[in-house]
């Protein structure tokens, strides 16, 4: 059977786009390596809001042109301005979409309970049973689609399709919608699948690659032994007054609000910890922190917690435009893994969710359309694949020289080891990173040159 969209991936960039194509009369496929309930996918663990204004209860002092502000300003003037304002404009029309589906945020009194975090001049993040948005919108898109699901790991984009470790699947439109790269890493908020596979194979298929150097550290990620994901301490919790300390309860930060890549850089290599114990109601508010916290023997309410930054979102991937349109006919790209400039060198707050969202479900709307026209997609095989032994050089490489600061001499360093490992799909986008990193001799948002 050929389909009219392949899409690899089950977060929220792809299951919109299946779900939207499912409406549009289409014929979508998911092909995901987790199975139809993707517990996989990043957006399952997203615990921010989704930032988004034009909804009816939108306050006055709020606009799409201040959010696509201050979004412009976290990413250090580096997005592209016209996607950025495009998908920021598209937000409201999506979310109604999302809810006319299903989805349902907090409210107070029919209001929704907005919220503020890092970078944001206003209060326009919702959320969905407190700290478990990402869980909702996952949760209500499964529900409404019946896109064909295929347990299958996509193993090279062809010219006709998808090539999978279960054989080939026939497609006129390919979208990649496979998250992010956060596991090339030692401490992540990344779930174990987030290898960059999905960038790699649209890059083997003649896409291009841009602003892979800017990955974005969270700096409160709960500080627990050992490497691999970590439990994220939402941004939200210093929205609604956590301070970051250290452990004499001294204040660590002048702006516990301020862009991601200033707070994780202020401390980096100290002891830290978030004090919450001042948010009122904070185990129901935020029951995924309070149970994160619980592995440990804390209480948020409490006790402090132990905090460290840790690999979160990676800003660059496959280049598109606001509909996710990549440089090769046919083949588009939503979600983490893609650069439509939208984050530019640092991402906003918040901003992931409404951009997987929107771009998704344009996705859907331009195969109906017909397409766009490209270059053709390149004929490639499958990579190599990493032992566990590999796997653990390139982690303990990347975090030592492609980490929260770089040198030039860390840079070539991590690029030489690199070299010694065989050619998978996540080695090419480690040195993707690397090589990017080392050509921006200039410290630029997430990017940091020491």
């Amino acid at each position: 059977m050929e389909f009219d969209l392949a899409i690899i991936g089950g977060g929220i960039a792809g299951l919109s786009a299946a779900l939207r194509a499912v409406e549009l009369g289409l014929t979508p496929v998911i092909i995901d390596k987790s199975g139809p309930r993707f517990p996989g996918a990043a957006t399952h663990f997203a615990q921010g809001g989704l930032a988004v204004v034009g909804l009816p209860d939108t306050t006055t002092d709020d606009s799409a042109s201040l959010h696509a502000e201050d979004t412009i300003t976290a990413g250090a003037h580096h997005n592209d301005v016209t996607h950025t304002q495009d998908i920021i404009a598209g937000g409201a029309d999506a979310v109604e979409w999302l809810i006319r589906h299903g989805a349902q945020f907090d409210q107070v009194d029919g209001v929704f309970n907005r919220t503020l975090e890092g970078g944001h001049s206003r209060r326009r993040i919702i959320h969905a049973n407190g700290d478990a948005t990402g869980a909702e919108i996952e949760r209500a898109l499964i529900a409404a689609t019946t896109a064909q699901v295929i347990t299958a790991q996509a193993r090279a984009i062809t010219p006709t399709g998808v090539l999978t470790d279960q054989g080939p699947v026939e497609a006129r439109n390919v979208l990649v919608a496979t998250g992010g790269c956060g596991q090339l890493f030692e401490a992540t908020t990344a779930p174990p699948g987030a290898h960059g596979e999905g960038m790699a194979l649209a890059k083997d298929a003649g896409a291009e690659l841009k602003d892979m150097e800017f990955i974005q550290f969270h700096p409160t990620v709960l500080d627990i032994p050992g490497s691999g994901q970590k439990p994220l301490l939402t941004e939200a919790l210093r929205g609604e007054g956590a301070h970051l300390v250290d452990r004499e309860g001294n204040r660590l930060t002048d702006n516990d609000l301020a862009p991601r890549d200033v707070v994780a850089r202020a401390i980096y290599g100290r002891e830290a910890f978030l004090d919450a114990r001042g948010i009122r109601n904070v185990r129901k508010r935020f029951p995924n922190v309070t149970r994160g916290a619980a592995t440990i023997g804390l209480d948020p309410a409490r006790d402090l917690l132990p905090v460290r930054p840790a690999a979160h979102y990676t800003c660059g991937g496959i280049a598109t435009d606001s509909h996710g349109r990549t440089t090769v006919q046919g083949l588009y790209a939503a979600g983490e893994c893609a650069c439509t400039g939208l984050h530019g060198a640092n991402r906003l707050a918040s901003n992931s969710l409404l951009e997987g969202l929107v771009v998704g479900k344009r996705v859907a709307e331009d195969v109906h359309r017909g397409g766009f026209s490209g270059t053709p997609r390149q004929d490639t095989t499958a990579r190599a694949q990493l032992t566990d032994t590999q796997w653990r050089q390139l982690r303990s490489t990347m975090t030592a020289g492609v980490g929260i600061i770089r040198t030039r001499e860390g840079l070539l360093s991590a690029l030489d080891a690199l070299s010694q490992l065989p050619d998978a799909a996540a080695v090419t986008i480690a040195k993707e990173i690397a090589t990017a990193a080392l050509r921006r001799e200039a410290t630029l948002g997430c990017h940091t040159r020491s």
